[in-house]
């Protein structure tokens, strides 16, 4: 008998790519979906599917539940610009409205809390597929010098801001900020670094201090490979042991084809290849 596990899948392909992985581990997975967000192929790689709209936290519990699932993980995107326009439920409302501030972290940490409550535990990605995490390398290019010091000013900003549960992701060059995450997300923080610096400018994503690593793990892929591109961006430097890769192949051959340099540091806050 196959073990049950839980998904809570939010945009992006990150979902497809966690059933699929939970699949070769001979997992039978129930997943709940968001409407207009998640994808719908989902479905063909899930044993079974519920759809929610935004908000309505109140249906999940019960959800799995009912289908005796009490392990669960979380998967893919949903856009904090909901709280505004999201329908939310009343346990949505228990849950945020307290809150002194809308953090991300302190949102996603009431969630869990009131899943355990019942019962019901969410497992890290880093102990339950370590396969799709970043390693400690340069994986494409070596960084140059100039590189190198930018990345480790870079890593100690963006250790800084993610400290205060801004952003995950920061666009430097020559010892300047350029861009920091905020609620548009890490694609619109490139684009916008690099319209602010020009060629040559150095993405550093890492996760947040205080984040609970079983919530929001930093995510890079394909399309973070492709608006580094448009960017004309140099560097993608990760936190190995703690980033999701996305479609790993496919991303390092476009980042080696594009001169993008790569590259995994350690969990600590300096990258452990720059001394």
């Amino acid at each position: 008998m196959s073990r049950k596990i839980g998904l809570i899948a939010g945009n992006g392909a990150l979902p497809l790519i966690f059933a699929s992985a939970l699949r070769g581990l001979s997992y039978s997975i129930f997943a709940i979906a968001h409407e207009k967000e998640t994808d719908p192929q989902l479905a063909q790689k899930v044993d079974k599917m519920e759809w929610i709209q935004i908000g309505q936290i109140g249906t999940i519990i019960p959800y799995f539940k009912r289908q005796g699932v009490s392990e669960i993980l979380m998967a893919g995107g949903i856009p904090k610009t909901h709280l505004f326009d999201a329908n939310l439920d009343k346990l949505a409302r228990t849950l945020i409205d307290p809150l002194p501030e809308k953090q991300d972290n302190l949102i996603l940490v009431a969630f869990a809390s009131a899943c355990e409550k019942e019962g019901i535990q969410i497992l890290s990605v880093i102990d339950t597929l370590p396969s799709l995490l970043a390693t400690e390398c340069e994986m494409t290019h070596p960084l140059t010098k100039s590189e190198q010091e930018d990345i480790a000013w870079g890593w100690r900003k963006a250790k800084q801001i993610g400290a205060l549960d801004i952003g995950q992701c920061i666009v430097v060059k020559d010892g300047v900020l350029l861009a920091v995450e905020a609620v548009e997300g890490t694609d619109a923080a490139i684009r916008r670094g690099g319209l602010l610096g020009g060629d040559g400018v150095r993405v550093v994503k890492c996760l947040k201090p205080h984040q609970d690593i079983r919530l929001d793990l930093p995510t890079v892929g394909p399309q973070t490979i492709q608006t580094m591109m448009d960017a004309r961006a140099s560097v993608l430097a990760i936190e190995a042991g703690a980033t999701i890769l996305i479609e790993k192949e496919r991303m390092l051959k476009m980042a080696k084809e594009a001169g993008i340099a790569v590259v995994g540091g350690g969990i600590d806050h300096l990258h452990p290849l720059l001394g």
